[in-house]
């Protein structure tokens, strides 16, 4: 996963009128990972990224093993997402912080590939290894909670295994 590097991870958060941002990130997302797939075309990146977050965020979504994640499905699970702590924070939430207020067909892989290249080589990553900041998928739908069912939200923690 050495496409998954800080360059990438730059290029989405900068992905926005930037050009050249844009350029690296379709470049990537459209390059070949060397896996042969059982239909026997060669993986993209974008697929291996949507796969590793259906493993990661939606197990609860009766996918196949091995499935990739969909629009529906990133949608769907892009609110579970916090950087730090359980609660609703505005600086916490990650899809928020990140500038996606809507998870559509032009942005889900976007969004997907955000936070996969975050897990292994962006501020997430520093701010975990630095700081404890950990990304904590908890339940769907914050702005719905009330304080206690924030406070009792059941999570648990994901990490990308790789060279520390």
């Amino acid at each position: 996963m050495e496409y998954l590097n800080r360059k990438f991870y730059d290029s989405i958060c900068h992905f926005n009128g930037n050009e050249e941002a844009q350029t690296y990130y379709y470049e990537t997302m459209f390059s070949k990972t060397g896996k042969v797939m059982p239909d026997g075309h060669e993986e993209l990146v974008k697929e291996q990224i949507l796969r590793v977050y259906a493993t990661l965020f939606c197990d609860d979504m009766d996918l196949p093993i091995g499935a990739k994640a969909g629009l529906e499905e990133v949608e769907a699970t892009a609110d579970r997402l916090y950087i730090g702590s359980v609660g609703f924070d505005p600086e916490h939430w990650y899809r928020m912080r990140h500038h996606f207020p809507v998870i559509d067909e032009d942005n889900f892989e976007r969004f997907a590939a955000l936070v996969i290249s975050d897990l292994k080589a962006g501020d997430l990553r520093d701010a975990l290894l630095n700081g404890g900041d950990m990304l904590i998928v908890g339940e769907a739908d914050p702005l719905h909670m009330t304080s206690e069912q924030r406070k009792a939200q059941k999570t648990y923690v994901v990490s990308l295994p790789g060279k520390e």
